[in-house]
């Protein structure tokens, strides 16, 4: 579960190119694994809101950072009741240990001093970059969202 090749901070170009950094997570719509498959049903599951965007709640995903040393993780989460009905493989994902009504979906991390702002009580939100599988740098990610061929899901964070 733990893919620290695909986390990122850096400016996102198709948003705000002089923009500040912001931590992104790559997301395989395509992956075998079971928390990557859990992300990709929830995501299939927003709420449209004005045509072609989608909401998602805290409860449906979210993240949490970590900070141990010079590392900083994220870890995206969802209810455990959100999994109740999924395929049996999905009950299998671990228990959040900070929470125990949340499941572990994916955990990523890297060696960084970046510490990610917070706006009125609020850490900054993780932007997770859902594309299939096949991209092989965090540039061609962002040439296929530009493309319309990947989709940035903004997930709130504590």
């Amino acid at each position: 579960m733990d893919d620290s090749s695909r986390m990122w901070i850096t400016p996102v170009p198709a948003l705000d190119p002089d923009g500040e950094p912001a931590v992104l997570l790559g997301h395989d719509c395509a992956s075998r694994d079971a928390g990557e498959r859990a992300i990709s049903r929830l995501l299939d599951r927003g709420h449209e809101g004005e045509e072609g965007v989608f909401y998602l709640l805290p409860f449906d995903l979210s993240a949490r950072y970590e900070r141990t040393g010079d590392r900083l993780a994220v870890v995206v989460t969802t209810s455990g009741q959100l999994l109740g009905k999924e395929p049996a493989d999905l009950a299998d994902l671990p228990v959040d240990g900070a929470d125990h009504d949340r499941v572990v979906l994916l955990r990523r991390e890297i060696v960084t001093d970046f510490v990610p702002a917070e706006q009125d009580g609020e850490k900054q939100p993780v932007l997770l970059i859902d594309h299939d599988g096949s991209a092989a740098s965090l540039a061609e990610l962002f040439d296929r969202f530009e493309a319309g061929e990947a989709g940035i899901a903004v997930l709130n964070a504590e």
